[in-house]
């Protein structure tokens, strides 16, 4: 089957070539052109991926990330005329899984697309792990995530470096080995970035995420899953 892309774009011609360029790779889409029936056709008809524009009318890119993600884990790539860092980090904050600021290259955004679906549909695992650390749980193979038995939602970005810390644990990572394991598009990103994950991330699985048991950070170097409790 298809993977179903749903393209939130107001700019018609913007949003034609998308289409364009995503039929022609081999997935079904569907464009709206504002915020309400996005947020709608998203709730409704689940896509495997949501082609998110930041300034739609009626409500905006980052309200609909927002609103997806309290409830769901589908890939969100969001396109953007915004070009600073705080602004990528600000969706990345939200939910976001990938950003793209314009104009862009058709091709790029369809390689990137490609590069979410495979990752949230295809995880390259050979055998069935499940890594334990105190309430925490993490099963890769499965992409799952739960605290106290609690499920937990998280983006891809943030499952694979909580997925690369608990493979690890104790090992300290830097921010440069942790944004290689969330993005590989060489793209001009800073490490600022493993940051907001991490802060994310303490959010969801720490009982006190301003005092982390879990998540730990290595003054100067990076960060770690405490061994403290693990269980594997």
């Amino acid at each position: 089957m298809s993977p179903y892309v749903l393209v939130a774009e107001d700019d018609a011609k913007q949003a034609e070539l998308i289409r364009r360029y995503l039929v022609h790779d081999g997935h079904a889409v569907t464009v709206v052109h504002d915020g309400p029936t996005a947020l709608e056709e998203a709730t409704q008809r689940p896509p495997d991926l949501l082609v998110l524009d930041w300034m739609l009318p009626g409500l905006d890119g980052l309200e609909i990330c927002r609103r997806i993600r309290a409830t769901g884990d589908m890939p969100i790539l969001m396109l953007t005329a915004r070009s600073t860092e705080d602004d990528l980090l600000l969706g990345l904050d939200i939910g976001a899984d990938d950003y793209m600021t314009k104009p862009f290259r058709p091709r790029e955004l369809v390689a990137r697309i490609r590069t979410l679906l495979r990752r949230s549909r295809h995880p390259e695992h050979t055998e069935e792990v499940v890594l334990k650390a105190g309430p925490l749980t993490v099963a890769p193979d499965r992409h799952e995530v739960s605290v106290h038995g609690r499920p937990v939602n998280c983006t891809p970005g943030e499952f694979r470096l909580l997925s690369t810390l608990a493979a690890a644990p104790d090992r300290v990572f830097t921010r440069a080995q942790l944004l290689g394991c969330i993005t590989d598009h060489g793209r001009a990103v800073t490490e600022r970035t493993v940051d907001v994950h991490i802060l994310n991330l303490r959010k969801k699985i720490e009982t006190s995420p301003h005092r982390p048991e879990l998540l730990l950070t290595v003054h100067g170097v990076g960060y770690k899953l405490s061994r403290g409790h693990l269980d594997v």
